[in-house]
C-alpha cells in the first residue's frame, strides 16, 4: 500500500472506540495525510471509510453517500443523549403496545422527514461541539433539518427491544429517529445499539477489523491507544 500517494481503507470501528482514536492511530501508522468519511458515535460500531494522501480529495463525495444501519430501539424510557451515553429515565409501561402498532409507526419515518439533531451531538455552535455545551448545562437552540429515509424496516421485536434496519441519506441522526419513534408510540424510546453497515456501495463485510489489521501488519501497528474505553453508562 502506498499511503502517501493515496489509499482507501474500510475499517470496522468497535463499540466504545472513538472515530478520532481510529484516525489518530492510523495516521501514526501510515505516516500520511488521512481523513474519514463520516464520524460514528463512540457507542456505535461499524463501517468507517478512511482515505490517505491524494485520496482525501474524495472524502466530500464519500461523506455525502447514503448510509445503512442496523440497531435496537429500546422502548419505555428516554435518555438526554437519545442513546446510552446518559442514563435512562422517564420509564413508562409498554405492555399495551402491540407489534402491529410498532410496525405501523415506521410509516411516520419514511420519505422526506424533519428531525432535530440530539443536543449531545458533534454539531458545532460558535465553534464549540454541542455535546460539550450540553454537559455544561448551556441551553442551545436546536434547528430542524430535513432528511430522506429510503427504508425503515423492523426486523425483530423482543419485549422493549425493537431491532431495525434503516437506509437513509447522509446527515440523518438515528438517535433522533429512536427518540421520535418512542414519542409517536407515546412511551418514549432511546437508541440502545447501532451499527453502520454500508456507505454508498461500500459494505461492512469488506472492512478490516482491528484484530485482522494487527495480524496482517504485525508490530507496525500499535492499537493500545484505541482500545475500547468503559462506557459511561
Amino acid at each position: 500500500m502506498n499511503f502517501e500517494e493515496g489509499e482507501m481503507l474500510l475499517i470496522d470501528k468497535p463499540y466504545s472506540v472513538t472515530s478520532f482514536g481510529i484516525v489518530a492511530q492510523l495516521k501514526k501508522w501510515t505516516k500520511a495525510k488521512i481523513g474519514h468519511a463520516g464520524t460514528l458515535d463512540p457507542l456505535a460500531s461499524g463501517l468507517m471509510i478512511l482515505c490517505t494522501g491524494r485520496w482525501t480529495k474524495k472524502l466530500t463525495e464519500l461523506t455525502g453517500m447514503d448510509k445503512e444501519y442496523t440497531g435496537i430501539i429500546h422502548l419505555g424510557a428516554t435518555t438526554p443523549s437519545y442513546d446510552l451515553e446518559t442514563l435512562p429515565e422517564n420509564f413508562q409501561d409498554i405492555s399495551h403496545i402491540t407489534e402491529a402498532e410498532i410496525i405501523a409507526a415506521t410509516e411516520n419515518f419514511k420519505g422526506l422527514i424533519t428531525q432535530f439533531p440530539p443536543i449531545h451531538s458533534a454539531l458545532k455552535v460558535d465553534g464549540k461541539p454541542m455535546y460539550k455545551l450540553a454537559r455544561k448545562g448551556v441551553e442551545v437552540e436546536m434547528k430542524s433539518r430535513q432528511v430522506m429515509i429510503h427504508a425503515f424496516d423492523i426486523t425483530k421485536i423482543d419485549g422493549p427491544e425493537v431491532h431495525f434496519r434503516i437506509h437513509c441519506n447522509s446527515g440523518t441522526y438515528i438517535r433522533s429517529m429512536a427518540f421520535d419513534f418512542g414519542q409517536v408510540l407515546g412511551c418514549g424510546g432511546y437508541l440502545q445499539q447501532l451499527c453502520r453497515t454500508k456507505i454508498g456501495p461500500y459494505a461492512l463485510e469488506d472492512a478490516w477489523d482491528l484484530d485482522s489489521m494487527r495480524a496482517h501488519f504485525g508490530s507496525a501497528m500499535n492499537l493500545k491507544q484505541i482500545l475500547p474505553r468503559t462506557a459511561e453508562c
